[in-house]
């Protein structure tokens, strides 16, 4: 039986350096949606100190966006993912991610862009849940790697 993998500062949560190249890609090529959660909610810890990297290689994956320290996944689908096999490969992402530690939230393009404010308010309060185990990061802490 094949070992599950774990998420966790030995292995760098995941990162997988063969995915870097589309990586640097998607970040460049980050959709509307995509720039506006980076801008308005996501970049220079704007969540209670917390540093997000977007386009992050995880497992066999690309996390739109992910936090290690608090091992927090976030999703944003565009409407490419309501087709039924993008639906289908959307489950496998989230259930591999899930058994390798991370928690993923997911929400549309249309949340993003019509609900920026509601769409903070869950993630606060996904941040606030998971973060109840230790102190927020020192923000003046940089990781060696985006």
């Amino acid at each position: 039986m094949r070992k599950k993998p774990k998420a966790d500062g030995t292995n760098n949560y995941g990162y997988n350096k063969r995915l870097q190249p589309l990586a640097n890609s998607l970040r460049k090529k980050m959709t509307k949606a995509e720039a506006c959660l980076w801008k308005y909610a996501l970049r220079a810890g704007q969540i209670k100190g917390y540093q997000f990297r977007r386009q992050r290689p995880a497992l066999q994956y690309i996390a739109d966006f992910l936090c290690k320290e608090l091992k927090l996944i976030i999703e944003v689908d565009g409407i490419t993912h309501l087709d039924v096999e993008t639906s289908e490969k959307d489950k496998r992402k989230t259930r591999a991610l899930e058994s390798a530690g991370f928690t993923i939230i997911r929400f549309t393009d249309e949340d993003v862009l019509k609900n920026m404010s509601g769409v903070i308010q869950k993630i606060v309060q996904v941040v606030d849940m998971i973060g109840q185990s230790g102190p927020p990061p020192n923000p003046r802490q940089r990781g060696t790697d985006s």
